[in-house]
């Protein structure tokens, strides 16, 4: 069953993210996919953060990765060390026309072309508690589902899509 519309009205997009956000965020997934990880987009976490990128190793690791596409990019943003609260590694992902030494070496590194990535800098491990992680991974495993359940229904075309579906697709209602 397709779970992606071709008619513009696609719950799984929720349009914030620039095209070249999206183009590094596809070969990311790409990579992550050929790691075997369950990759989840835009995931709000405990924190009320968002996580740009959020992965489950087939090993239980729990990976966050935040796509920057530009140095000011970078520089305005002072959220991403609170990430580490909420993964065992921390990445960030970029493209080729952004100078790599900008990223803090405390955090891995993908560069990205939008039909792969390369993984340039692997991320130290932080292990989460197990509280924390179990948390973590039941945020992931319903959203997850709910965001299936909604491209399903978009697909079926079974009625309008009403505000409170498109909340929970943006992440507003993930909790």
């Amino acid at each position: 069953m397709t779970i992606l519309s071709i008619h513009g009205d696609n719950p799984l997009a929720d349009g914030r993210q620039s095209e070249r956000a999206m183009k590094v965020r596809r070969g990311v997934q790409r990579l992550l996919a050929e790691l075997r990880h369950a990759v989840l987009p835009e995931l709000t976490l405990a924190s009320g953060r968002r996580a740009d990128l959020i992965t489950l190793s087939a090993k239980g690791e729990i990976w966050i990765i935040e796509i920057k596409t530009s140095i000011e990019d970078f520089r305005v943003d002072r959220k991403w060390p609170e990430y580490r609260l909420h993964c065992d590694r921390l990445f960030f992902a970029t493209h080729g026309d952004v100078p790599l030494d900008i990223f803090p070496e405390e955090c891995g590194l993908l560069l990205s072309d939008g039909y792969g990535a390369h993984m340039l800098r692997e991320a130290p491990e932080h292990r989460l508690a197990a509280a924390t992680r179990k948390s973590v991974i039941q945020a992931f495993a319903r959203t997850a589902a709910q965001r299936l359940m909604l491209a399903e229904w978009a697909a079926e075309r079974n009625g309008e899509l009403g505000d409170s579906i498109r909340d929970i697709v943006a992440g507003t209602r993930d909790d």
